[in-house]
């Protein structure tokens, strides 16, 4: 999916959770900045029902989840918010939440020719920066 900035307004964390709670579409948040997401192209979605229709079955024995991209990733440190195409959690807290995955294990993103940009560099930037995340 495609994240293109919404406007030039910036807002605090707070002012984002607030304002996103109200609105139809997701939308990320990195440093102030709202990013609209736009929807998937049909071969996106495929890949990424099938990483997780693989990964479901192994990761429920083991007392983990696999989330599809509605699931948001809150980065506290950076007050960042992110929807990967699939997250991975072991984390109790996270099993319980309904709001945000606060400690990922794995992220994955499905390339496509317009966000292998953004997901190589700024995302992967973004991401490592999240003290729980092994794999991305």
């Amino acid at each position: 999916m495609i994240a293109q900035p919404e406007n030039s307004q910036k807002m605090t964390a707070e002012e984002y959770l607030e304002w996103e709670a109200k609105q139809e579409f997701r939308h990320e948040y990195v440093d102030g900045e709202i990013l609209v997401m736009t929807g998937a192209s049909l071969p996106h979605v495929d890949i990424a029902l099938s990483f997780y229709r693989a990964l479901y079955p192994h990761l429920r024995q083991r007392g983990c989840r696999v989330y599809v991209s509605d699931a948001k990733v809150q980065d506290a440190k950076n007050n960042r918010y992110f929807y990967p195409d699939l997250v991975i959690s072991c984390n109790a807290d996270d099993l319980k939440s309904r709001d945000f995955i606060q400690h990922p294990s794995v992220i994955i993103e499905v390339l496509s020719p317009s966000t292998k940009g953004y997901d190589r560099d700024d995302k992967f930037k973004y991401y490592r920066q999240i003290s729980t995340l092994q794999e991305y």
